[in-house]
């Protein structure tokens, strides 16, 4: 198949979704010509998800409609190097958006910055514990940028996303009801927290009682009427429990589609082309720059799209895929440890426990949304002391109310039948005095967890698929224990009448949904021979390549990635503008 060569533009951008519309916004304002590709369809609030069909659980969750369909592309999955790969034939443990927005459509909306010391964690447990206490095939490390330069970004992504919550530490003076554990913060949040309900009141109490500092979880789900600094409107939240895996109808849930479309869609000197998929990154005949890319369209055609600077902001995953697809980068070998494209993949360890209560204890779950929580970080990160446990990491635990949706939400307890009577009668008595404390723990790196292209399956374009090795290793699951451990302490003093609680436990599934928080495999690094991006996120081998997203994490935190990877997006832009731009073509850090 020839491409068709079309006119140069100053910036291609590679997916139009969180990350991919900020670039193309600040980028077209900056006065760039500037074009998005994106794999999936255009979607809008007001055509896609108005509120007469927005609220169907039947079409978004249980099949999925604005997910990555695997008949456009999958991954192939095993736990070790000595397994054979085979293709994912129906997404589960992980769920990639598909069209404008991204991930970003149908994400809960919780919105965290990483601790200071996650910046640097491998210096920071080794100073505090010793070089000793970090296992020999744990290859965490330190990012190349600290939280003091990230500050300024985090709070200009809170703002324009327009987070609800409740600040707990402002230029260093600890405040009241909020995180007193979280980094410094320049202002307050841009608007107050979401309501608490019966769940999060008691947990609140059961937290304070045993000595933690519950706080407010911050919030994409808009608790007032807010305008962010981009002039886009929205509203606020309803607490109708259609997030998680929806669009949001009432423009309250921060996305690219309520916060950054609008605005960039003004700019004239801005195009978006979906339903193309970018199948590379193409090279200059010396091979040191990027020239721009090649794209399939929805019929099949071929286009090469040369431009002077290509912005990498697809979901995780894909960027690290495309990346090895265009022979950017020397792909990672674990039996060498040599190499680092692919290196660090990391995932999540969440667990916890549920509550039964009693029939006058009424949660009314129906009455949520995706981001309304309680939270405690006293044993998340190292807020706590790790010296004689015998694991790295830690986890965030929480007491949200998501959703009470009739088709998924049906806690029952263990050994009630699967359907029939039994299982009618359980749910009737259940639904609605249940209620879960949760936790969302750290993934390590290591040695032999990493991503490489498989040699066996290829996609409907004939292009290799994703291999994703991956397995839940002990120093994780020990650390999801002992918070599990903590889940339970709080639950009792909430008052349940019984407990049922779940450890984590390997192998890792790519069955049941867990979480889509994917990071690693293109991480950043102060030297080339640690990750794939500089400090400021321009590629090693190429300066006129950006890449943006979780797969710039050395490894995950307790935490979701967004407000950390807006965090980094904003801190590139601010390089690209105020750096590159003056002296295109010019690597940022010497190599």
């Amino acid at each position: 198949m020839n491409a068709t060569r079309l006119p140069k533009k100053d910036v291609v951008v590679v997916g139009l979704g969180w990350m991919g519309s900020i670039m193309a916004y600040e980028l077209s304002k900056a006065g760039l010509d500037v074009v998005a590709i994106e794999r999936g369809p255009w979607r809008d609030t007001a055509t896609d998800y108005n509120i007469g069909t927005a609220p169907d659980e039947l079409r978004y969750a249980i099949r999925q409609d604005i997910f990555l369909r695997t008949a456009q592309t999958t991954d192939t999955a095993r736990n070790t190097m000595s397994q054979t790969a085979l293709p994912i034939r129906k997404w589960g443990s992980y769920l990639p958006g598909n069209g404008v927005g991204g991930a970003g459509m149908h994400w809960n909306g919780h919105t965290w910055r990483f601790f200071p010391n996650d910046f640097r964690l491998r210096s920071h447990y080794t100073e505090r514990y010793g070089a000793h206490y970090i296992p020999e095939d744990m290859t965490i490390q330190d990012y190349p940028v600290s939280y003091d330069e990230l500050e300024p970004h985090y709070d200009f992504f809170e703002k324009v996303c327009g987070i609800s919550g409740k600040a707990g530490n402002i230029r260093g003076v600890i405040q009241e009801g909020g995180n007193p554990f979280e980094g410094w913060r320049s202002d307050e949040y841009p608007t107050k927290p979401l309501r608490p309900n019966l769940a999060q009141i008691k947990f609140k109490k059961a937290a304070e009682e045993l000595g933690l500092h519950p706080f407010p979880l911050p919030s994409a789900n808009i608790s007032e009427a807010y305008t962010n600094p981009y002039g886009v409107r929205l509203a606020p939240c309803t607490y109708c429990g259609f997030c998680e895996w929806f669009g949001c109808a009432n423009y309250s849930k921060s996305s690219p589609q309520t916060c950054v479309l609008p605005a960039l869609m003004r700019h004239t000197n801005f195009e978006a082309r979906t339903l193309c998929e970018v199948t590379r990154i193409n090279k200059t005949m010396d091979g040191r720059m990027a020239s721009g890319v090649t794209y399939v369209d929805s019929a099949g055609r071929e286009w090469e799209q040369p431009a002077e600077l290509v912005i990498v902001a697809a979901y995780a995953t894909f960027n690290v895929r495309l990346l090895m697809l265009s022979g950017l980068g020397t792909q990672y070998d674990p039996a060498t440890g040599k190499g680092t494209l692919g290196r660090n993949y990391a995932y999540q360890t969440n667990a916890g426990v549920v509550g039964y209560f009693d029939k006058d204890t009424h949660f009314n779950p129906f009455a949520g949304a995706g981001s309304q929580g309680m939270m405690a970080d006293d044993f998340n990160g190292d807020n706590f002391d790790h010296a004689r446990l015998g694991f790295v990491g830690g986890a965030n635990i929480n007491c949200n109310t998501p959703h009470g949706r009739p088709i998924s939400s049906r806690p029952v307890p263990p050994g009630t039948p699967r359907w029939g009577s039994e299982w009618k009668k359980a749910t009737a008595e259940t639904y609605g005095h249940t209620q879960s404390v949760g936790s969302q723990g750290s993934s390590m790196a290591y040695r032999d967890v990493y991503l490489d292209l498989d040699p066996t399956y290829k996609d409907r374009l004939g292009n290799p698929l994703m291999r994703m090795t991956f397995d839940f290793k002990e120093n994780d699951l020990k650390m999801s224990r002992f918070i599990v451990d903590r889940t339970e302490e709080i639950m009792k003093a909430m008052g349940p009448q019984r407990i049922v609680k779940t450890y984590k436990r390997g192998p890792w599934s790519v069955v049941p949904y867990q979480t889509t928080h994917n990071t690693g495999g293109a991480v950043m690094s102060s030297t080339p021979d640690q990750g794939v991006v500089n400090r400021y996120c321009q590629h090693w081998d190429a300066p006129n390549v950006f890449v943006t997203g979780a797969c710039l994490f050395p490894q995950n935190a307790g935490y979701n990635p967004t407000g950390t990877v807006g965090a980094l997006t904003y801190w590139a832009l601010d390089a690209i503008k105020n750096q590159y731009l003056k002296n295109p073509g010019q690597a940022l850090v010497d190599a």
